[in-house]
């Protein structure tokens, strides 16, 4: 009997093995110490560490789900996630851009006549229509970046292409209704304009409308290149281009494969020798820049699914294969991804970056499994690779 195919030192059943123990401490992480949880005004509590509450967290905690259920159509994850949706709609919660995430699975189960749920529609039309009418807008239409706490007048985060730029764009085409997809394209474009230093090819965290800044326009706050923001980008983009099925030779697509290309290069030269990032890309670990994993293992899905795409040159897949054998390393025997920085607002100074605490968050275990589920494609049709011979 033939031995299993390894690549890159795995097994299949080795990568399948570390999605089930990612999944199964996802659902069961707890804040023991109560200092994670939010406290708003209205008197409510979000719990942004455990699984049953509603916050970005828990909607890009959804979308790993849905990376393996896509790829295998396990039964058991697929009840995960429609559970989580039927109770959270029970208790309902206050409209943001971050709580917009979860939308982007929901539009996925949704559009599949398998798992679709008739009751799910209006809550996909209602939060849909809030970001195209009612969601606070910076200068120039951008989705200003408001959350349960904060208003942040005028403020553009790379956060918010995936929490809900994405679900936008995914509703739109789901819905019929390309208006959404437009308005996906544009907040695309605005986001590069602003968040993307040419200098380096890397992105700031953030930008804001200021006319008292220098120049009378804006400025991005810290100048601070942040690993996890970072991976946003990497990871949104391959997705836009594939989810809106823009073919070779389209404008947009080239524009943002050359956005792409740009970040990716830079990532490659801040890459650490063991395959990590640090959580500031271009700042030293020797003056607080700690190695980061959740951002590692989204610049691994990206960059590996942008290879396989297409999108990016083939020169780019060591590097994230690199990273996958980065996040492996870091995947406890309990399956907690370690090294997984908390929420993290824009920081007026670099400094705040560096105080973030890690813990296991949502996010981080969700982001471990999309980077696994993207190697497990290597599986499904392994090409040798002849040019270094």
């Amino acid at each position: 009997m033939p031995s299993p195919l390894t690549i890159s030192g795995f097994k299949a059943t080795d990568i399948h093995a570390h999605i089930h123990s990612l999944t199964n401490n996802l659902i069961n992480i707890k804040d023991t110490s109560g200092k994670f949880l939010l406290k708003l005004p209205d008197g409510r509590v979000i719990d942004t560490k455990g699984w049953n509450d509603w916050e970005w967290t828990h909607g890009i905690g959804l979308y790993g789900l849905y990376q393996y259920f896509s790829l295998t159509g396990a039964p058991s994850t697929l009840s995960i996630m429609t559970s989580w949706f039927r109770d959270r709609f029970v208790e309902g919660t206050t409209k943001n851009i971050n709580t917009m995430s979860p939308f982007l699975t929901l539009a996925y189960l949704y559009e599949d006549t398998t798992t679709r749920q008739r009751e799910w529609l209006p809550w996909l039309d209602s939060w849909a229509e809030w970001v195209m009418n009612d969601l606070p807008r910076t200068r120039y239409g951008g989705f200003q970046h408001m959350t349960y706490l904060e208003y942040n007048e005028g403020e553009l985060w790379d956060d918010t292409l995936m929490m809900t730029v994405m679900p936008l764009a995914k509703i739109g085409l789901v819905l019929q209704r390309p208006r959404y997809v437009e308005e996906a394209k544009r907040q695309f474009l605005l986001h590069v304009q602003y968040l993307q230093d040419q200098s380096t090819g890397l992105w700031f965290h953030g930008w804001k409308f200021d006319g008292n800044a220098e120049g009378g326009v804006g400025h991005n706050f810290a100048r601070a290149r942040w690993a996890r923001g970072n991976s946003w980008v990497t990871i949104a983009i391959p997705e836009f281009i594939e989810l809106l099925g823009l073919e070779r030779g389209d404008g947009l697509r080239m524009y943002l494969e050359s956005v792409l290309c740009q970040q990716v290069e830079a990532l490659r030269r801040f890459q650490n020798e063991d395959g990590m990032w640090r959580t500031l890309l271009d700042v030293e670990e020797e003056k607080g820049s700690y190695v980061e994993s959740s951002a590692t293992a989204g610049f691994a899905y990206g960059i590996l699914k942008a290879v396989r795409k297409g999108y990016i040159g083939r020169e780019y897949k060591e590097v994230g294969l690199r990273a996958v054998k980065a996040v492996v390393d870091k995947i406890s025997k309990e399956g907690e991804l370690m090294d997984t920085s908390f929420g993290t607002g824009v920081g007026h100074d670099l400094e705040h970056y560096f105080k973030i605490e890690r813990t296991s968050m949502p996010y981080g275990q969700a982001m471990a499994m999309m980077c696994l589920v993207e190697f497990l494609r290597e599986f499904l049709g392994y090409t040798e690779d002849f040019s270094n011979r």
